[in-house]
């Protein structure tokens, strides 16, 4: 059964480490961001992706193959679920996949049990999906949430300002900020990245 389109992500499964919230005020700081997280990331990670549609997790997975240092283009594998990114050098590939049109079934054909030990494995919507069937009921896994920042919750935090210019701004062409949340799970995940830690 895949995921109806007015489904919203799913919600955090409990037992979580820790959790580290981060504001990423643009484009760039989204980047700065899937890069530091990159270089923490080894060969068995998973990576559970998550956020509404146009969050960004699609542009957060092209910062982070760039961090990874893989090679060609990334893009949504929404319509073919799964695509594998090889690292340029030494190191592991990208495994990305897209959950939102698929089910615990559908995820099972991929086979990505015989490509998680040697890859980092980006999975978008899979929350609640792939974690115990990929790691096993102790096993560890990070789960990052993105959620934009509404020009609303900007303008209540903000005093409400009128906006009366309407042309293209600084921050229409530096992205829509973002809130990340990132939390550990399973005992390779007892405490946060060091790089993200402070």
């Amino acid at each position: 059964m895949s995921r109806r389109q007015d489904d919203g992500p799913a919600a955090p499964l409990t037992g979580e480490n820790w959790t580290l919230e981060m504001p990423l005020e643009d484009l760039e700081a989204t980047e700065r961001f899937a890069h530091i997280l990159a270089a923490e990331l080894t060969a068995g990670t998973l990576l559970v992706l998550t956020g509404g549609l146009g969050a960004g997790k699609t542009t957060f997975t092209q910062s982070l193959a760039e961090g990874l240092d893989v090679t060609g283009p990334v893009s949504s594998p929404t319509f073919v679920l799964s695509r594998i990114h090889r690292r340029a050098a030494e190191g592991p590939d990208l495994v990305h996949v897209d959950a939102y049109r698929t089910d615990a079934e559908g995820l099972e054909s991929l086979d990505l049990l015989s490509t998680l030990a040697g890859s980092v494995t980006v999975i978008e919507w899979g929350r609640g999906l792939v974690e115990h069937a990929l790691v096993g009921e102790g096993g560890s896994w990070l789960d990052l949430e993105l959620e934009s920042i509404s020009a609303e919750d900007r303008s209540s935090a903000g005093g409400g300002k009128i906006i009366t210019d309407f042309s293209e701004s600084e921050e229409d062409l530096l992205g829509t900020p973002r809130r990340a949340m990132l939390r550990g799970y399973g005992p390779l995940w007892l405490r946060p990245p060091d790089a993200l830690n402070g």
